[in-house]
């Protein structure tokens, strides 16, 4: 298994069953050093998926005081891919490390 934060879109019920074609099941946790921007999705699909015209970024902010609240996800290494997939470019796919200590993946803005 894999673990997942999520801070956005993917909390969406309905962004889980078109993505994974499961709800998942989250538990809360903290990203730290990040800020929260907003950015305008094109790609039609993602468009669809979540209902939303500007979506949430994680930019890096080197404040240790910035912090992001989230969910972490248990997903399968299939399901990341499908993240990957769902995720427009402006994003990255780095591990961090949370407040609660776990070490997760998460989306980050991609410049």
């Amino acid at each position: 298994m894999e673990l997942l934060f999520s801070y956005g879109t993917l909390q969406y019920i309905n962004v889980q069953i078109e993505t994974y074609g499961r709800k998942l099941k989250g538990e809360k946790d903290i990203l730290l050093g990040f800020r929260l921007e907003r950015i305008e999705i094109k790609d039609q699909d993602v468009l669809f998926k979540s209902k939303e015209k500007h979506h949430p970024i994680a930019v890096p902010s080197n404040k240790s005081s910035d912090r992001i609240e989230g969910l972490v996800f248990h997903i399968t290494k299939q399901e990341l891919i499908a993240t990957d997939n769902y995720e427009v470019d402006n994003y990255k796919r780095i591990k961090s490390k949370l407040a609660s200590g776990r070490t997760c993946w998460v989306y980050i803005e991609h410049k």
